[in-house]
């Protein structure tokens, strides 16, 4: 391993992600309200701290391998969710200790969307902007954002890419790898852009426009307001979310080819794409169906929220309405489960990924045809392309350690005391980087112990990482020469 050119480059990361607070700091300017000197001290910092570590390494230029690119971005989320709660923790406002102001950073980060403040109202608007920024930074990667930099400063970014992009199958869309970056961060800021001026024509004001652009392009579920989207109780905004929710939930692939062509070609060729909008619609028709047998007056108004509220957890975005606190038991737990498959494969999504689904199903199909016919040679496809046996293997790989982990965090929790059905929807709304469960966790996470938190926390860094990413680094093979 290149320690060295490793350190280097956690410490370029840092002083990089000091000038994420600079818009914080421009927020605190504009609205008076007393949070620029926490901003400022954490800014120092943070960079201080990146400097830090850059100078003693910075005539590393080895170049980097496969295994460094692991080590870099795990040690990245960690020591970047440190430093990102440093705002928080100096905040006079919250007065949170270390470990709320962490979880609450790797939630955002994670784009968990998983909360520990109880009077969100109140808070400063720097510190709800910081919150919501947090996420949006996190959505695509800052590692991502960091390999179309880092180049200019001398580091390459193809294994920093590899190690940090989710999903079993790495689009290229096109040559170069920074160019690959740079074009994902344009696709990203345009749909934020879109989102938040169409928020804006809803009903909401600039301040909260801006804010949830960030939390639903990011699929990251925090808000400005305690009672999320339940606070407007308005169907425009919610339909606004509904679309952008599912549109950041495919493939940013498909967003760059279909605006580099001007044809929504990509989107029809793409199966991973149709199969994601078939269990949206799906998990939404189940939803008003199952409402609908216990309230059978409803109006459009009330489809439209049931819709949010089914299309928010199932896609792991974890906004809330009136409908998210309005039912218990079967719903509920419907909808968790449908969070663990997420998204697309290359979008801001948590959960497993709706390619591993399909190639579960498919290859699970493929073994009940071959008890059939023992001797058959059937190829699992999607499309027309054929699957090789490798990334077969890789993925149910992935499904028994993704299993494991779960079940592990849900024993750890329930050993320290915490009822099954918070446990569950605790974990699951963790490592599926959802944000709001059941039980004791219905509202937020403020009143779980110190010890569930780091837990928790841990599970949303796995989540996000894709469990693979973090692990690797604890087999003895990995740290062999």
């Amino acid at each position: 391993m290149q320690i060295k050119s490793v350190i280097r480059i956690l410490g370029l990361l840092l002083m990089l992600f000091s000038l994420a607070i600079i818009p914080p700091i421009i927020v605190s300017t504009i609205y008076q309200d007393g949070e620029i000197w926490s901003f400022f001290y954490a800014l120092i910092l943070i960079f201080v701290s990146g400097l830090l570590l850059w100078l003693p390494a910075m005539q590393a230029k080895t170049d980097l391998k496969l295994r460094d690119g692991f080590i870099i971005v795990v040690l990245f989320w960690f020591v970047l969710s440190t430093f990102a709660s440093l705002p928080m923790l100096l905040s006079n406002s919250l007065n949170l200790s270390i470990t709320n102001a962490l979880f609450e950073s790797v939630s955002g980060l994670t784009t968990t969307g998983a909360t520990i403040i109880n009077n969100i109202d109140d808070l400063p608007k720097s510190i709800l902007f910081y919150r919501q920024y947090l996420q949006w930074l996190g959505g695509l990667g800052i590692i991502v954002l960091a390999v179309a930099v880092l180049p200019m400063l001398g580091v390459g970014g193809m294994q920093l890419y590899k190690a940090e992009v989710a999903g079993p199958i790495k689009n290229k869309i096109t040559p170069r790898i920074t160019e690959t970056a740079k074009w994902l961060w344009i696709v990203y800021l345009i749909m934020t852009f879109l989102c938040g001026v169409s928020y804006y024509f809803a009903g909401m004001d600039v301040f909260d426009s801006i804010c949830h652009s960030f939390s639903t392009i990011a699929i990251g579920g925090f808000s400005t307001h305690n009672d999320s989207f339940g606070y407007y109780n308005n169907q425009w905004i919610e339909l606004v979310a509904i679309f952008f929710m599912i549109a950041a939930c495919l493939n940013f692939s498909l967003h760059y080819l279909a605006f580099k062509s001007k044809s929504i070609l990509p989107y029809k060729k793409d199966n991973e794409a149709y199969f994601f909008i078939f269990l949206v619609l799906l998990i939404s028709f189940l939803t008003v169906m199952y409402i609908y047998s216990f309230s059978p007056e409803m109006n459009s108004k009330e489809i439209i929220k049931n819709i949010f509220y089914a299309v928010s957890i199932s896609t792991t975005t974890g906004f809330t309405n009136s409908s998210y606190y309005a039912y218990i038991g079967f719903l509920p737990i419907l909808l968790i489960l449908f969070s663990f498959i997420g998204g697309c494969a290359g979008s801001t999504a948590g959960g497993m990924k709706v390619i591993r689904v399909m190639l579960l199903l498919k290859q699970g199909y493929r073994e009940l045809v071959r008890l059939v016919h023992p001797n058959s040679k059937i190829k699992v496809k999607v499309g027309n392309n054929v699957i090789n046996e490798r990334t077969l293997e890789t993925i149910w790989g992935f499904f028994a350690i993704y299993v494991i982990v779960f079940l592990t965090v849900l024993l750890l929790l329930m050993l320290s005391g915490l009822d099954f059905l918070t446990s569950f929807s605790a974990v699951a709304a963790t490592i599926n980087n959802l944000g709001p469960g059941q039980g004791d966790v219905l509202y937020n996470y403020a009143n779980i112990s110190d010890m569930n938190k780091w837990i928790l926390s841990f599970s949303m860094i796995v989540g996000r990482l894709e469990i693979f990413t973090l692990l690797v680094i604890f087999i003895p093979d990995f740290w062999k020469k």
